[in-house]
């Protein structure tokens, strides 16, 4: 076991030393809106996709327009805000109709200096802008141009019928049928990676095998305790395991045309490896290979090489896609690979432990921090608004960290923020994290000012007095943020 445990660390993506060139300037690269919430429909609208890192169409739109530059490279971050006018725009907040009492706000620049807030020293349960931390920990942890790979390997033993193994390494969104270059979801696809492996058997003169998927990657703890309290008929979250089709979403009417653009909720499937594994069968059958029996989980024999293997998409765009999606499932995939990488526990709170013990490192204030888990989905997680102005500054300061921000929303155009433009002329200046729970309406993220410079801001407010009301008030609140 402790040879095996050392193999699957070899395998898990190493430190990232990739800068990512990020837009804060009146710009945003187009891509997929999609996002998750619990109760509350004001998240969930459909948008454009595109991820591919080499080719992004523009759209003749001028939220839509490309920047390209450093992060910060262009950014005035000297340029002062007036407290002031922060002040009276967090007064107009604090008294909107349906935001309540349990607030917090702040406003800081590019440096993460808080120069107007509210209520900053309570902590308060953040939902979805959970996830910004975790993207922050991963990106400074792994190599975001890293994939995971689904690989297959043939035990041969004298006497019995061949074994075929399918292991995964942690690649959630395998496509059923070929490899898709154009898409995130389905990069790589079980259809071709039967093909390949067919191939090679035939060429071997093997036509049928027994079948056996390996799992293991992240242990026997594969969900954060009590996350199923918000996860009500497995609609927001599936267990983390080594290799899932399509996230283990389960379409009622077969999966959207478009496989990273979609904007309902199925159900969620509680077993995602047994069911790739399943799907594999269905694709060798075609290429001519019997599978003997059902398929079994199991582990990869040591001395083994890989027979062939597929690719997923790069970890940057895998986090890009979790962060617009708000996907629960991924989030805590990269807290599991965070950990793993970092020598933490392979187990949910090893996942939460290395998130904060990373962002600490990296100079964020998590003096109130609990982490329940690292999407924000289970109950129990809170934070004061420092931590996430915190995050934010970290990712403006560039580096690897700035990956984050490549996967926040643009208000009015992407993501989960896709209907929470309040104002034409703060287009393109902003991009978000949202959340939402029961309980919960929270944003987060860094604003492009009119007249020059950046600044951060975070508002999370629990248990507010109408849901509805006080997501609007908060879209009016960070319309006005680039006059500042």
């Amino acid at each position: 076991m402790a040879r095996r445990a050392a193999r699957r660390r070899r395998r898990v993506p190493a430190v990232s030393r990739r800068a990512v060139t990020v837009a804060v300037s009146a710009a945003a690269t187009v891509v997929l809106a999609f996002g998750y919430l619990v109760a509350d429909l004001t998240d969930v609208l459909p948008g454009p996709l595109t991820l591919r890192p080499a080719r992004i169409p523009v759209v003749p739109d001028a939220r839509a327009a490309i920047a390209s530059g450093d992060v910060v490279g262009d950014v005035d971050r000297a340029a002062v805000i007036d407290q002031a006018a922060a002040n009276a725009l967090i007064d107009t907040l604090t008294g909107a109709d349906g935001v309540g009492d349990d607030l917090s706000v702040a406003i800081a620049d590019a440096e993460g200096t808080i120069v107007a807030e509210r209520n900053i020293g309570t902590a308060r349960e953040p939902a979805s802008t959970l996830k910004t931390l975790t993207a922050l920990a991963a990106s400074a942890t792994l190599d975001l141009s890293d994939t995971l790979d689904t690989e297959t390997y043939l035990d041969q033993r004298e006497g019995q019928t061949p074994t075929l193994i399918l292991n995964g390494n942690g690649d959630m969104l395998l496509g059923a049928g070929a490899s898709d270059p154009r898409h995130v979801n389905g990069r790589a696809g079980l259809g071709t990676l039967a093909e390949r492996t067919a191939e090679a058997l035939l060429q071997r003169g093997i036509d049928r095998v027994r079948l056996v998927y390996d799992d293991t990657l992240f242990g026997d703890r594969r969900s954060p305790a009590n996350i199923e309290r918000n996860n009500p008929g497995n609609l927001y979250y599936a267990p983390v395991s080594a290799m899932a089709v399509d996230g283990g979403r389960h379409w009622e009417d077969g999966q959207p045309e478009d496989p990273d653009q979609y904007t309902g909720y199925p159900e969620l499937s509680t077993q995602p490896a047994a069911e790739a594994a399943a799907t594999f069968v269905t694709r060798l059958g075609e290429y001519g290979i019997t599978v003997e029996g059902e398929p079994s989980a199991g582990d990869v024999p040591e001395g083994l090489s890989p027979l062939t293997s597929v690719s997923g998409a790069q970890l940057s765009e895998v986090m890009a896609f979790m962060m617009r999606h708000s996907d629960n499932t991924l989030a805590e995939e990269f807290g599991r690979l965070t950990a793993i990488a970092a020598g933490y526990d392979n187990s949910p709170s090893g996942a939460t432990q290395a998130v904060a013990d990373i962002v600490s490192g990296l100079g964020v204030d998590t003096g109130q921090l609990t982490m329940a888990d690292c999407s924000g989905l289970a109950p129990g997680s809170r934070l004061n608004v420092r931590t996430l102005i915190g995050v934010q500054a970290a990712a403006l300061a560039g580096g690897s960290a700035s990956s984050l921000i490549e996967g926040m929303s643009v208000p009015g155009l992407t993501g989960t923020a896709a209907d929470r433009l309040d104002d034409d002329a703060a287009a393109g200046l902003l991009r978000v994290k949202t959340g939402t729970l029961d309980a919960v309406t929270a944003m987060v993220g860094n604003v492009s000012r009119t007249n020059g410079g950046v600044l951060c801001f975070a508002v999370v407010v629990n248990n507010p007095e109408n849901a509805w009301e006080a997501a609007r008030a908060v879209d009016a609140f960070i319309a006005d943020l680039p006059g500042l």
